[in-house]
């Protein structure tokens, strides 16, 4: 019997590939999207359900959709990157995380027969700056705005504990060739003006699309996965370091860094996040012995460059 997994934020980066792929294994898809008609576009399987959706929606209304599922996945989120940061903008990523969280545990309180698994991303922010700290699960967090974005997100989500599992993603940076952050970097290399960013010795932690794809799909199957999981590739590179890196899959030189001020005045305070990074240890994976299919940063970046 084929599992039911609802997944909300599903044309995103991760929710497309995710529903996409599970769909293709013959999970049975309800992707709860604002605009259904646009999402066909993306979306296009006989597994996948359209569901017009919003967080502004009563849980009351939401609920009937996550009934008798085996789980729902938040990736509902506003795009951290997306615009430079003012106060609005960051209500903006603040709210489309916490309300769309807040609503799906809600709904699945109302649910007579609730989810067996409630997954929410999350990110690597959550631990703030920390220097050349192994960051590891267990470790405390930052106070950044980002961090405590991350913690009340996380905070939201862990009240669906009294009625199914819960697993948050702390998510590095996603390595996709057509959107997310990849793409910009690879922007100004297209040019031959690529480089680090700030000083470049920051940490950069990062998951192939496939790999972060493979653990939501191990945390859906495997019941005793809970709590926070560090999803990041095991391969820890500082910023310079995987700007090298990215220069030579491209057949680029790499030699011009973006300087601390100048990344200031294009993205506002997003820009300390960019410039502080962290070095986090996916401890959990690791001793789940999860088989990463890209485990060195340079095999990664061939592939994406060359599919």
């Amino acid at each position: 019997m084929s599992k039911k997994v609802v997944i909300a934020g599903a044309t995103g980066l991760i929710g497309k590939h995710l529903s996409m792929h599970l769909a293709g294994l013959g999970y049975e898809i309800k992707a709860l999207v604002r605009n259904p008609e646009k999402a066909f576009e993306s979306l296009k399987h006989y597994n996948i359900e359209l569901i017009e959706w919003d967080i502004s929606m009563s849980p009351e209304i939401v609920s009937p959709f996550l009934e008798e599922c085996d789980a729902v996945i938040n990736l509902a989120g506003a795009s951290v990157a997306g615009k430079r940061w003012n106060d609005d903008v960051k209500k903006e990523l603040y709210d489309s995380r916490i309300n769309s969280t807040r609503q799906l545990v809600n709904a699945i309180e109302l649910c007579t027969q609730k989810p067996g698994t409630f997954i929410t991303a999350c990110g690597t922010g959550i631990y703030g700056y920390r220097g050349d700290e192994d960051i590891i699960e267990e470790y405390s967090f930052g106070n950044d705005f980002l961090a405590k974005l991350c913690i009340d997100w996380e905070k939201e989500a862990f009240k669906a504990e009294k009625n199914c599992r819960v697993v948050s993603m702390r998510t590095g940076v996603v390595l996709d060739k057509n959107e997310g952050a990849l793409k910009e970097l690879m922007a100004p290399f297209k040019f031959f003006a690529g480089g680090w960013l700030g000083n470049g010795k920051q940490w950069f932690p990062w998951i192939h699309i496939k790999d972060i794809i493979e653990i939501y799909k191990l945390s859906i199957d495997n019941g005793d996965i809970n709590g926070p999981i560090n999803a990041v590739s095991p391969d820890t590179v500082r910023n310079k370091e995987f700007c090298k890196e990215l220069g030579k899959a491209m057949h680029r030189p790499c030699f011009i860094p973006v300087p601390g001020f100048a990344l200031k005045i294009a993205v506002g305070e997003f820009a300390e996040t960019l410039l502080h990074g962290q070095k986090v240890i996916p401890q959990k994976l690791e001793n789940l012995n999860f088989p990463f299919r890209f485990k060195k940063l340079n095999s990664a970046l061939e592939e994406l460059l060359q599919s």
